[in-house]
């Protein structure tokens, strides 16, 4: 038989080889995050999320490209809009609700508790190209969202010019997503983010595919308290104010009109004194 002092030897450097494995273990493994992180960086701050994910820069290619017909382009902004929205809504409020579970039997039910959004979601899509992002968010968010237009357009200065607001009187939301496909000076983005907290809106996110470096800073100087979800950052704007490489104009291509088009029509007023004067000179 060994002598207790024996035994106690063997015993203390067992100990002390178990612990040293377990700091070896400790290491070389890395401890799991409390949640998973999403593939975004905030190079402008916590309320800046540019995505960094391989799929999204895929499907940015495609949106940027010549060869992209309106059709696709409209499938490409919708799923750019699914994979930025998930990201977006992550900050919103859920209520626990009970509800049951079909078992494997399909006879028997389990009672379980589920989750529901309580957050009242307005989304505010910016006429016209921001339409093509209000059907995939509807569908994320369910009935708990409404939708209020409103339409502004650029001058020739660059100044943003409102000509549609749908917003109701009084204000009964907790959180709006301003929705617009490009984001170049940001007058216009920070003109309808001014008009939404004097409606009373308490918080508000800005989504956009492709934003300049220099419109997205101008954003944030104005409304540092905006939180702001978008796919990639251009570095550029061109003279007269457009994003480069940037993917054209958004309306345009969305739902297959050109800037020639639009010069041609003529406007109510100027259409009925046109057509007066035509029955004038036929008669």
């Amino acid at each position: 038989m060994s002598p207790p002092s024996a035994n106690m030897n063997m015993e203390e450097e067992k100990k002390a080889e178990d612990a040293t494995s377990t700091t070896t273990t400790t290491e070389l493994l890395p401890s799991s995050p409390a949640k998973v992180l999403p593939t975004f960086i905030a190079p402008y701050g916590p309320n800046v999320h540019v995505s960094k994910h391989p799929v999204l820069s895929h499907k940015l290619s495609i949106l940027r490209s010549s060869s992209t017909s309106p059709s696709s382009f409209r499938q490409a902004l919708r799923e750019i809009t699914f994979h930025l929205g998930y990201e977006a809504t992550s900050t919103l409020s859920t209520k626990d609700i009970p509800i049951t579970v079909p078992g494997t039997n399909h006879m028997d039910h389990i009672d379980a508790i589920g989750s529901r959004i309580s957050d009242k979601v307005a989304l505010i899509p910016i006429l016209r190209s921001g339409l093509g992002m209000v059907d995939p968010m509807l569908e994320l968010v369910g009935n708990n969202a409404t939708v209020h237009h409103i339409g502004m357009y650029r001058s020739k200065s660059l100044m943003p010019v409102q000509y549609y607001n749908r917003l109701p009187k009084t204000c009964d939301v907790d959180v709006a997503y301003v929705m617009d496909p490009l984001i170049a000076t940001s007058a216009t983005i920070i003109s309808v983010v001014s008009i939404l907290k004097r409606w009373g809106v308490p918080e508000i996110h800005v989504m956009s595919v492709i934003a300049s470096k220099v419109g997205l800073s101008e954003l944030l100087k104005y409304h540092p308290d905006v939180r702001v979800t978008i796919g990639t950052v251009d570095e550029e704007l061109s003279e007269d104010g457009n994003l480069v490489p940037g993917l054209g104009d958004a309306g345009d291509r969305l739902f297959g009109t050109n800037e020639e088009d639009e010069e041609d029509l003529v406007h109510i007023s100027k259409r009925k004194r046109t057509m007066s004067v035509a029955s004038e000179t036929e008669s």
